[in-house]
């Protein structure tokens, strides 16, 4: 009985060393990051996400493979918030809450604008096709240099702000604009 008592006692104390450290984000080894952008007039955009890290694997068409649906980062699905209607490479997005994936190829990439917010970032169910806002091209470009952590960061523009995704050694971006 002693034993057995011993042995749940030690499971529970695993298991509630590993409920606080998935409590604590910024534990994990993808840990959380956010980039926004304040738009001219002053409205914001804003994504949060969670940041993955190379460590000497093969990215994308490797870990993130060509042609199927990612959720832009690790953990929870990547968050696009806005408090302005923007356009996004020419598609009307109203202001609000959204979930964004992209589909990366070698040669272009697809960013997905989705309504369905707060689920983990995979799978891409087929339901959530019905809730695309707008599919829309990003412009693909290689970087100088690998890069380690996966990013996402905004450069503001006088007319909006251009999304980046940065990693291994390649960007991916689009122009977004407050909807005129």
């Amino acid at each position: 009985m002693c034993k057995q008592l011993a042995v749940l006692t030690s499971l529970l104390l695993a298991f509630a060393t590993v409920a606080a450290a998935q409590m604590d984000k910024s534990q994990r080894p993808s840990p959380p990051a956010s980039a926004s952008c304040k738009l001219p007039d002053g409205k914001t955009i804003k994504t949060d996400y969670s940041s993955p890290r190379m460590k000497g694997r093969k990215i994308y068409g490797g870990l993130v493979p060509f042609g199927q649906v990612w959720r832009a980062g690790a953990n929870e699905a990547t968050t696009l918030v806005t408090d302005a209607d923007l356009t996004i490479g020419g598609k009307d997005v109203p202001a609000g809450s959204y979930t964004i994936f992209t589909v990366p190829a070698e040669n272009s990439w697809t960013l997905i604008v989705n309504k369905k917010t707060g689920e983990w970032g995979i799978p891409y169910k087929p339901e959530y096709q019905a809730l695309e806002v707008a599919r829309v091209d990003m412009k693909v470009s290689q970087l100088p240099a690998p890069v380690e952590d996966f990013m996402i960061a905004y450069v503001s523009s006088a007319t909006g702000c251009t999304l980046q995704m940065d990693w291994e050694t390649t960007r991916a971006s689009v122009d977004m604009a407050e909807k005129k």
